[in-house]
């Protein structure tokens, strides 16, 4: 499922959106899901998007969360702690179609 959704985000990210962050631990259990996606989807996306910011921040012990900034430096962020894979595209879906 988690690859249906970044093939149908394509080229799309930089319509409505500015830039990406993932903020993940590198260890812990909470952030596999997100770890996961990374290594699972990071290409593909920065692939279909090679000029837009796709940045991945790793820091021990931090809470997984997937940030958007959009126009105006608006921003909105969604946790994805103990999520799947599978759970975080869809989040990453659901910010992309957003408009704060």
């Amino acid at each position: 499922m988690a690859a249906a959704v970044v093939r149908s985000l394509g080229s799309s990210l930089g319509k409505n959106l500015r830039e990406i962050r993932l903020h993940l631990c590198q260890t812990s259990a909470a952030s596999k899901g997100a770890r996961d996606f990374v290594e699972q989807h990071y290409v593909t996306l920065k692939t279909a998007n090679p000029h837009f910011p796709i940045l991945i921040r790793e820091c021990s012990g931090v809470q997984a969360r997937l940030w958007a900034r959009y126009d105006f430096g608006r921003e909105s962020s969604v946790a994805v702690d103990n999520m799947s894979v599978d759970q975080v595209a869809k989040a990453l879906q659901t910010l992309v179609q957003s408009k704060p």
